[in-house]
């Protein structure tokens, strides 16, 4: 869960995440709407990665990022549970 949290912590990943809401994307389809180095993108989307949040797939000679949303069920859960409501905080 600590993945989780760090890689939402960034508004960039954030950002990135309401982008994958709607559509699978390619890196460079994700870069065209910052204005940041394609290498920074890569390492958001690597941390991304590395918390679950975003999955990838070969297609050709792109990697399409898609959204996990299981992990941020499980986040939600945890915060539903902090606020006492129905699904509490996973076990750590």
């Amino acid at each position: 869960m600590n993945d989780t949290f760090k890689a939402l912590s960034d508004p960039t990943r954030r950002k990135i995440l309401q982008l994958l809401k709607d559509k699978d994307l390619s890196a460079g389809e994700i870069a065209s709407h910052f204005d940041i180095s394609k290498p920074s993108i890569s390492h958001h989307l690597g941390i991304l990665k590395q918390a679950r949040l975003v999955q990838d797939e070969r297609q050709g000679q792109s990697m399409i990022y898609s959204i996990n949303l299981s992990v941020m069920q499980e986040a939600m859960g945890w915060f539903l549970g902090l606020i006492g409501a129905k699904g509490g905080p996973p076990d750590e």
